[in-house]
């Protein structure tokens, strides 16, 4: 990763933010990473509503639940209008998996990883954004979107076989959602006045999202997890960190922006021309469409 020296922001102690009446939507806010957020904004104020599918935070004060299966672009339609997008400031997309060692499939005929990690994002940012801020007219800064993946790390993913049909294998098929991602952040920011888009690059934490490639509750997983835990920082730790950047002010204006595990702005993936953004987001756009689910 380069780091984007022209932007900077000031840092607060996640203890000292007063959020009452910030609204904000958590998609995957029902376990790892997203959770952690979740909880931490609810603590400061906010009203949080988060997207999952298994709610582990009932009576939580703050915390509201919408359930959804995010592996169907149907769902991540429902979802997007279900959301009460014209008043939220802030949502944060966090869901994701690793792909299996073998090609998994949705019952929409879409590739797993692809599916919840990249494809279930483009269609809620692209049926929420519209609205996004209407009813918000005495607010100081544009509602934001933060967009969770692996920003600035050089992967510009492969076009005509987003599906994974031709052949498969599961880290490249990852890194075409990691590309994915990073461009829904570009596009969105050129595509979108009303609102400012960020990506979040939180490196490696402890969560269960490996789960899917290394087999939930193997040897090979529980190690792995054991590891990663003894060198990275915890859910929380990240949740602390990320959270005043976030609702700091001084990111208005710099909407496209990305920011690494520590919060300092880092520079996008090189090769990330006009032109394969297009492309890529018109064959991403072509493999939604297959679950009879059109974006714009």
């Amino acid at each position: 990763m380069k780091y984007n020296k022209n932007l900077s922001w000031r840092r607060v102690d996640s203890a000292s933010l007063d959020l009452k009446g910030t609204k904000v939507a958590v998609v995957g806010g029902t376990g790892g990473l997203g959770r952690a957020i979740s909880r931490l904004l609810a603590s400061r104020g906010a009203s949080v509503t988060v997207v999952g599918q298994t709610f582990r935070d009932s009576g939580v004060p703050g915390i509201e639940f919408l359930q959804a299966d995010l592996s169907l672009m149907s769902e991540a339609q429902r979802v997007a209008a279900a959301l009460p997008a014209e008043t939220l400031d802030l949502v944060v997309l966090t869901t994701g998996i690793f792909a299996a060692p073998t090609r998994q499939e949705t019952a929409e005929g879409i590739e797993r990883d692809m599916a919840v990690s990249y494809l279930s994002r483009l269609v809620l940012v692209r049926g929420i954004a519209p609205r996004l801020g209407r009813q918000r007219p005495t607010a100081r800064t544009k509602p934001r979107v933060f967009i969770m993946g692996y920003p600035g790390i050089g992967q510009t993913g492969t076009l005509d076989d987003l599906n994974a049909e031709k052949s498969y294998r599961a880290m490249p098929v990852h890194m075409n959602t990691v590309a994915g991602n990073e461009m829904l952040v570009i596009d969105s920011a050129k595509r979108y006045e009303n609102a400012n888009f960020f990506g979040l690059n939180p490196g490696v934490i402890k969560t269960n999202i490996r789960s899917n490639f290394l087999g939930e509750g193997t040897l090979r997983f529980r190690f792995t997890e054991w590891m990663i835990g003894l060198l990275a920082p915890s859910a929380e730790a990240y949740a602390e960190t990320v959270t005043p950047l976030l609702v700091t002010p001084d990111l208005e204006g710099h909407s496209g922006a990305m920011f690494d595990k520590k919060g300092l702005a880092i520079l996008p993936s090189a090769g990330l021309r006009d032109d394969h953004v297009r492309a890529f987001l018109a064959d991403s756009e072509a493999l939604v469409a297959r679950a009879n689910v059109r974006v714009s």
